[in-house]
């Protein structure tokens, strides 16, 4: 299968993984997955993709057409015939640890750890920064538009603006991790078990002679789930030929106008006419800019949903993810790695982040330490998720994962749940990791002198 296919990859790791095994570099290595800072804007990130990003390791392959692509590739015309018949054997083999789903991480802090052979967890690479890059980018932002909202319901809406069919599946899933109820995808609520929602388009209405018969025949197809579009003519009209009709529906939906305006004048009328019980959903180009200003204006809005900016978020398209080799063990001697140019270093060396909080369960602050350091009272973020390339941790399932970022985000201390300042949760790295550092620094300038 596509998704599976080991060409998932960018060239350069399938040339990095020739000229491994044809020089005979036999090493076991250590690469951490994090990001390097946040966007703009944002105070945390929602880790998510690790549910694909395991699929993808269990079953990952090449196929014989793969590697006859590969064969005739010209980047590979000096290049031995023990690497294809390698290819033709390959399975990933490497354990992984990881943040779970739902977690809030930050810059720094590995999201994922792959210990494998070099070859297998070079290879790798790609796909683990695509899928958990979109889709922690989604559920963060998913995340910032449920705080908005104050506890009224956000429904991803996304699909028919995604960047294709997978990315709105994903999306969608990602979006219900950072705290959406549920979504319109039909078959992302069949594949995830995620509620699905839906109300009924302008072109319902217009296809039919008068509103009155459109509402009336939705209303016989769907008499318990009825929810009816108001804007596609006349707000006021509209909701006045449906209290005419006497008909109740469970909702009415605003998708375009003043919202925070016509939402009021609409609760009104609705308690008037005793249907205080029905919903009031809004849509259109809403996030959660748009949301926290509709509530100042006291929208009588009770649920909203959310698509562009969910599916494409626009403020911040993209993550800067890295997978970077922090060790490398050749002949059982463990060598630590590290980038050191400028304003790009990184920390060498296999870690743990622990979380300090509270005697009341908020957090404090974190700490990136080496793996093996103590913990302190602090919990660790990093789990054991993958061992000799099989699953040891169990498969989540869409509510678990979301109620593990709402319970997040409640431990998290209101500074950094603003949606419009920027707030740096404190995140430190301990002295035995800022000692290795030094150590790799020293030993990087004895190698260039020789």
């Amino acid at each position: 299968m596509l998704e599976h296919s080991g060409l998932l990859t960018d060239l350069y790791e399938l040339t990095m993984a020739a000229g491994y095994l044809q020089t005979r570099f036999d090493a076991r290595a250590t690469f951490e997955l994090f990001v390097r800072h946040l966007p703009a804007k944002r105070n945390y990130l929602v880790a998510a993709g690790l549910e694909q990003a395991l699929d993808f390791l269990e079953h990952v392959h090449f196929t014989t057409d793969d590697i006859s692509y590969l064969r005739r590739h010209p980047v590979f015309c000096n290049i031995r015939d023990e690497f294809f018949d390698y290819l033709a054997k390959f399975r990933f083999t490497g354990d992984v640890w990881a943040t779970p789903e739902g977690s809030l991480v930050f810059p720094g802090e590995p999201m994922l750890r792959v210990v494998a052979p070099i070859i297998e967890g070079q290879i790798m690479e790609t796909y683990l920064l695509a899928t958990l890059s979109y889709q922690t980018m989604i559920a963060s932002k998913a995340a910032r538009v449920v705080t908005a909202a104050h506890g009224r319901q956000i429904l991803e809406f996304g699909a028919r603006r995604a960047h294709g069919s997978e990315a709105s599946l994903l999306a969608a899933r990602a979006a219900a991790i950072g705290g959406c109820e549920g979504t319109s995808n039909v078959l992302a609520g069949h594949q995830f078990g995620m509620k699905t929602y839906g109300t009924q388009a302008h072109s319902w209405v217009m296809a039919h002679e008068n509103e009155t018969e459109a509402f009336r025949h939705f209303l016989d197809a769907f008499p318990t789930h009825s929810v009816l579009l108001l804007d596609t003519y006349d707000v006021h009209r509209a909701l006045k030929t449906i209290i005419k009709m006497g008909r109740k529906p469970a909702g009415v939906r605003l998708d375009s106008g003043d919202l925070a305006k016509d939402s009021r004048w609409v609760r009104r009328e609705l308690d008037r006419a005793g249907w205080t019980d029905v919903k009031i959903f809004a849509s259109g180009d809403l996030d959660e800019y748009r949301i926290t200003k509709l509530l100042a204006q006291d929208a009588a809005i009770d649920a909203f949903g959310v698509g562009t900016s969910l599916a494409t978020p626009g403020d911040a398209p993209h993550l800067n993810l890295i997978y970077k080799l922090v060790e490398v063990e050749r002949a059982g001697e463990i060598r630590e790695a590290a980038k050191l140019s400028a304003a790009k270093v990184t920390y060498p060396g296999r870690k743990q982040v622990f979380r300090y909080s509270n005697s009341k369960g908020q957090y404090l602050s974190d700490k990136i330490a080496l793996e093996g350091e103590p913990a302190n009272g602090g919990e660790p973020m990093l789990i054991e998720v993958m061992r000799a390339g099989q699953r040891v941790a169990p498969a989540e399932s869409i509510s678990v994962l979301r109620g593990r970022c709402i319970t997040s985000l409640a431990q998290l201390p209101r500074p950094f749940l603003q949606i419009n300042r920027t707030a740096v949760y404190p995140v430190r790295y301990s002295q035995r990791l800022k000692t290795m550092l030094e150590k790799v620094r020293r030993r990087v300038r004895r190698a260039a002198k020789k």
